[in-house]
């Protein structure tokens, strides 16, 4: 247990970032899932959109230092290639 107030102030920051954080992956996963569902269902317009959308989140949580830049990179480009293969399979 805290004993300082300084310590004390620090775990309820520390609450807070972390609730934050966790909101903040949510949001990512659920952008990239959604994008996931509509290159299942083979509506190309739907996933180009979310997949912008799903980009921009993913940015902003590495931005936030929520996940690393690198990781970021990886998971855009496996979504990337990810829509260019249901092209492809469409025609």
């Amino acid at each position: 247990m805290a004993n300082t107030q300084s310590a004390k102030k620090r775990i309820r920051q520390n609450q807070k970032r972390r609730a934050l954080n966790r909101w903040r992956l949510r949001t990512m996963r659920s952008a990239i899932k959604s994008f996931n569902q509509a290159v299942a269902a083979g509506d190309l317009e739907k996933a180009a959109e979310t997949f912008r959308v799903a980009s921009a989140v993913v940015d902003k949580t590495a931005q936030k230092g929520v996940i690393h830049r690198n990781q970021a990179a990886r998971r855009k480009s496996r979504m990337s290639a990810h829509l260019k293969k249901a092209r492809q399979a469409a025609g």
